[in-house]
């Protein structure tokens, strides 16, 4: 599946713990985590129960060939998620969010944010991950 990104939109960038602060603020606010199951499994997942909400799982590339998911938005929409409400999309270090987020826009998805550090971060110097950014290095909610 080919899919044209539309690189006109500014896709704003948000750190981590401006996400977990928006999304406590705000209502119709989703995060939507687009790693893949695997990741899911054995990383872990944000964890908003504390905010009454829940983390929407969907995939931006499916494990193992990461091709793109073809049925991304369908299963965006199936998650009761509007076009208008703030999108918080989430990976591993920024960068498939950024590419899912820059999609949802050229579809007509309004309010899309990257969360630039994303669940574990850029590696270390040593590379790692979950070291200098990200979710999990700000001790923000996550379960396993």
């Amino acid at each position: 599946m080919e899919i044209k990104l539309n690189n006109k939109k500014n896709i704003q960038n948000i750190s981590s713990r401006e996400c977990f602060e928006k999304l406590s603020k705000e209502d119709n606010s989703h995060l939507v985590d687009v790693r893949t199951k695997p990741e899911w499994l054995y990383i872990g997942v944000p964890n908003l129960e504390l905010l009454q909400k829940k983390t929407v799982c969907v995939a931006w590339q499916i494990y193992p060939d990461m091709q793109i998911n073809a049925n991304f938005e369908s299963e965006i929409l199936d998650s009761e998620i509007k076009k208008q409400d703030n999108i918080f999309l989430i990976c591993r270090s920024g960068q498939r969010s950024f590419d899912a987020a820059k999609f949802l826009t050229s579809r007509g998805f309004t309010n899309c944010y990257n969360v630039v550090d994303g669940f574990e971060g850029n590696l270390d110097h040593e590379h790692h991950r979950s070291t200098i950014e990200g979710w999990k290095y700000h001790n923000l909610p996550w379960r396993q």
